[in-house]
Formats: C-alpha cells, sequence, structure tokens
C-alpha cells in the first residue's frame, strides 16, 4: 500500500459519491450516461467546466492506464508534477480519444489531476488513505486532564455568582 496526497484521496472520494449521486437509487444508468456524454463533448470541443472531478468523472468509463506504479508515485504530489509523464502512462481509445487529447492539451496541469484522480478511483487496494475519521484522531487525545491546573478557581468563578450575593 503507498500513501497518495491527501487531496488526491479526497477527490477519490468525492469522485464516488458523484457516481453515487448521478446514477441515484435505485440506479438509472441512462441519467449517468446522458451526464456522461455531455461531460465528453464538452471537454472534446476545448470547453467543459475546470474542476478536477468533472473531468475525472468524464474519463472514468474510458480511461486505461498502462503504469500503476508510476501513477501511485505521482499521486503523492497534488500541485506540480509533470502532467506530460502522467499522459504517457494513460489513453482513452474511441469516442472518448478526442476529448482526451483536448483535456490534456488545453488542461495540462488539471487533466493530471483528473487523471490521477480517475485511477485512485478504479483502483483503492493499491493505495492507502490517511485515517482523519475522530475514532483515530483521539486514539492518542488524553483529554483535558493534563490542564488541570490552568483550570478556574472556585473563588473566581464565584465572583461573577450573582445568587451567591
Amino acid at each position: 500500500m503507498r500513501k497518495v496526497h491527501p487531496e488526491f484521496a479526497y477527490q477519490s472520494r468525492e469522485l464516488g459519491g458523484q457516481i453515487e449521486g448521478i446514477l441515484g437509487d435505485p440506479p438509472n444508468q441512462k441519467n449517468y450516461d446522458l451526464m456522461v456524454g455531455a461531460l465528453m463533448s464538452e471537454y472534446a470541443n476545448g470547453g467543459g467546466i475546470e474542476d478536477v472531478n468533472m473531468m475525472s468523472f468524464a474519463l472514468v468509463d474510458h480511461i486505461s492506464f498502462s503504469d500503476s506504479k508510476g501513477l501511485l508515485k505521482e499521486a503523492t504530489e497534488y500541485e506540480g508534477g509533470d502532467p506530460d509523464k502522467v499522459f504517457a502512462m494513460a489513453a482513452c481509445e474511441g469516442e472518448a480519444e478526442a476529448m482526451y487529447a483536448a483535456i490534456t492539451e488545453n488542461h495540462p496541469d488539471l487533466a493530471r489531476q483528473a487523471i490521477i484522480t480517475a485511477f485512485l478511483f478504479k483502483h483503492p487496494r493499491l493505495w492507502d488513505d490517511d485515517d482523519v475519521s475522530l475514532d483515530q484522531l483521539a486514539e492518542n487525545d488524553e483529554g483535558d486532564d493534563e490542564h488541570d491546573d490552568d483550570m478556574v478557581s472556585d473563588d473566581f468563578a464565584q465572583m461573577f455568582d450573582r445568587e451567591g450575593e
């Protein structure tokens, strides 16, 4: 398991939520396909929403990856990185090929992030996310006991107690 940048982990989780939201309950594949088709068309024409999740959403069902280890290495750095290096590790075929070419040309940094996000979403067992749940954060927390000597004394608190007067 390899650690990835926390923003990539977040974007991957968001992509999953977005896909579930568009599919709906019960799943409506036609609605989902319409949404993906509209995004692909926008990006292929050089437009589209400049958003990592929207771009990943358009890519996720059509992208293939040739270098998992290389993409995991690139996933440790959210900003920066070499877009061309990432582009060489992924590809789209068929109707998605025009979209892939347009996003890599028009939005290289965003496309790099979207490709890595799609990769992480499709391969969740290859990477590890930092556990930031409340249980994990509280695991080594010793509470407020260590600050008892900083507590307000009863004498001080009673100065403001109007009932005691």
